[in-house]
C-alpha cells in the first residue's frame, strides 16, 4: 500500500504514529480495526464483544479471562475527539431489552474499552501496569475496497469498472447503466444534467448488487453506497465513462469534469480516511457473509473472494521493531470470520470454517499478501438459536430453533417475529471446492443452505435470577487470537 502514497503523506502517517506511541507509553493501547461487507454484523460483534468483557460473559477459550486474570474491563473515554462514538449502550438496549438488530455501520465510529488484568509472567507483573486500553475502530467495509483507487488513473478505473460490470454476476444489475453510458460520448462538452444522470444511474447499479438474490461484495466507490455528508456533493456525481483513452482529456469536456471530481474524491475522503484510520491499526478483523454468498451462487462467491483479494491488499500487514515502531504501524494479526454461524446446525461450523479458509487462502494468494498472522473462523457473535433434534419416520435430523424475523418466510409460511419455531438449514457441502462450481444447480444450492434470519434470543437467567451475558459462538477465539498475546 505504501507505492499508492506520497511521501507527504508518508511523513503524516509518521507524525500520527509517533504521537500514539508516545502517548502509550504511559498508558498501553491497541488499535483494533473491525470491518466487513454490509450485513456482515460489525456492530453486533463490537456490542457483544464489549458486554461480554464487562459481564465477564462465557468466554472458556479466552486464556485471560480463563485463568481467572482479569480484574474488569471498563470503558473510557477514546483519544480520538474528532470521530463519532461508538453508541455501544444503545446497540445493547436494541439487542437485550427490544430484541432487534440495531442499525449497521454508516461510517467511522471508535469506542475505548480498557481492560485491568494480573500479568501470567511475574517478571511482567514487575514492569507492566496491567492495564490495556483496545480502541475498537468500526468501518464500513465498502470504504475499504475504495483503497485501491488510490493506485488508479480515471482511466484505469472507467476500463475496470466496465469490466466488472460486464462480468456475469454483474451483468444484470449493470444493465441500465451500461445501456445510458453507451449514449454518451466522452469529448463532449461538460454538462451537469448529464454527469447527475450517469452518477445516479452508476449508483443504482452499486445498490442493486448489494441486493440478497446477488450479494455482490465488489461495488466501489464505497461512498456512492453511504455517502453521508457527502451525498450531493461533486465529489459524489462522477461515473466511469466508456472507451476512455490514457493521457489529458479536452479541457471543458464531460471526460475532464469526470476525471476532475474522480480526483477530488481520491484527495479528500479515500486518501485521509486512509491516513486516519488505516494506516494506524495494530489488529483487524473482517467479518464476511459467507453464506448470503453461497445463497446467491458461485459468481457472488467469485466476487466475494475478489473483495477479500481487495481488502487484504489495502492493509499493511508485518511486524516491527521498538525503534521502527515509534513511527511505523503494521498490523501483525488479521481475522477474517465468517459470521452467522448460529443458522447452521454445529456439525456444519467445521465446513464454514473450511470453505472460509479456502476463500482466505485464494485472496491471499492473489493479492500477494505477506507479514501478517492471519487465521479464520466461522462464528456467531450474538447466538439467535439453539440447537436439537427431530425425528421423521426412521430419520432423525439436526435443527436449530429460533424466532424467525417478522416477514421471513419458510414453505409458503410467513413469519410473524413471535412464534419460535425450528429449521432444518441444510448441510453446507464437505468439498470447499465446490462452492465455486458454476455448473452447481440452483436447486442443489437450494438443497444445501437454505436459512432465514432471526430475532435476537430472550437471555437467560440463573435459578438465582441473574442475566446471562448475551451467547455467542466462538466470540472467546476471536478474543484470543486479536488480543489474548498483549494480555500474557
Amino acid at each position: 500500500m505504501g507505492t499508492l502514497t506520497t511521501l507527504t503523506d508518508e511523513a503524516k502517517i509518521a507524525f500520527d504514529t509517533l504521537a500514539d506511541r508516545t502517548s502509550g507509553l504511559v498508558s498501553p493501547s491497541l488499535r483494533l480495526g473491525v470491518t466487513g461487507l454490509s450485513r456482515a454484523g460489525k456492530t453486533v460483534f463490537i456490542t457483544a464483544l464489549v458486554h461480554n468483557l464487562i459481564q465477564g460473559g462465557r468466554l472458556p477459550l479466552f486464556e485471560a479471562q480463563k485463568q481467572g486474570r482479569i480484574a474488569r474491563a471498563l470503558l473510557e473515554p477514546q483519544p480520538d475527539d474528532a470521530v463519532p462514538r461508538f453508541q455501544y449502550e444503545e446497540h445493547l438496549k436494541a439487542l437485550i431489552d427490544e430484541r432487534e438488530w440495531p442499525e449497521s455501520t454508516r461510517a467511522v465510529s471508535e469506542l475505548r474499552l480498557t481492560i485491568e488484568y494480573e500479568s501470567a509472567s511475574s517478571w511482567n507483573r514487575i514492569f507492566s501496569a496491567g492495564r490495556l486500553s483496545v480502541d475498537i475502530v468500526d468501518y464500513p467495509g465498502e470504504w475499504l475496497l475504495d483503497l485501491p483507487l488510490l493506485g488508479k488513473t480515471y482511466a484505469d478505473f472507467s476500463r475496470d469498472s466496465f469490466e466488472l460490470a460486464r462480468l456475469p454476476a454483474h451483468a444484470e444489475p449493470a444493465a441500465a447503466w451500461l445501456a445510458e453510458a453507451s449514449t454518451v460520448q466522452p469529448d463532449a462538452e461538460a454538462d451537469e444534467l448529464t454527469a447527475q444522470r450517469l452518477a445516479k444511474s452508476f449508483t443504482a447499479y452499486l445498490r442493486a448488487g448489494k441486493a440478497d438474490e446477488k450479494a455482490l461484495s465488489t461495488l466501489p466507490p464505497g461512498r456512492f453506497l453511504m455517502p453521508g455528508d457527502l451525498d450531493g456533493s461533486p465529489a459524489l456525481t462522477f461515473a466511469p465513462l466508456p472507451d476512455l483513452k490514457p493521457g489529458s482529456h479536452k479541457t471543458g469536456s464531460l471526460a475532464a469534469m469526470m476525471e476532475r471530481r474522480y480526483e477530488a474524491y481520491k484527495t479528500h475522503v479515500v486518501k485521509p480516511f486512509f491516513r486516519e484510520h488505516i494506516a494506524r491499526l495494530d489488529r483487524q478483523i473482517v467479518l464476511i457473509d459467507a453464506m448470503q454468498a453461497m445463497n446467491a451462487g458461485p459468481p457472488a462467491v467469485a466476487d466475494l473472494e475478489r473483495a477479500l483479494t481487495e481488502i487484504l491488499s489495502c492493509f499493511r500487514p508485518g511486524r516491527t521493531n521498538f525503534l521502527t515502531g515509534l513511527v511505523q504501524r503494521r498490523i501483525g494479526r488479521i481475522l477474517v470470520a465468517a459470521t452467522k454461524a448460529d443458522h447452521l446446525h454445529h456439525e456444519s461450523h467445521d465446513r464454514l470454517e473450511a470453505i472460509v479458509r479456502r476463500l482466505v487462502d485464494r485472496a491471499i494468494k492473489r493479492a500477494g499478501f505477506s507479514g501478517a498472522s492471519i487465521d479464520v473462523l466461522a462464528m456467531a457473535a450474538v447466538r439467535a438459536t439453539r440447537e436439537a433434534t427431530v425425528t421423521q419416520g426412521r430419520e432423525t435430523l439436526p435443527v436449530i430453533i429460533g424466532t424467525p424475523l417478522k416477514g421471513e418466510m419458510i414453505d409458503g409460511e410467513i413469519f410473524d417475529g413471535k412464534t419460535e419455531t425450528a429449521i432444518f438449514p441444510g448441510d453446507l457441502p464437505a468439498k470447499p471446492e465446490s462452492i465455486f462450481e458454476v455448473s452447481a444447480t440452483l436447486a442443489a444450492q437450494d438443497a444445501a443452505i437454505r436459512f432465514v434470519r432471526f430475532r435476537p434470543p430472550k437471555l437467560e437467567r440463573t435459578a438465582e435470577g441473574i442475566t446471562l451475558s448475551l451467547p455467542h459462538i466462538r466470540l472467546d477465539r476471536a478474543l484470543q487470537f486479536l488480543i489474548g498475546d498483549r494480555l500474557t
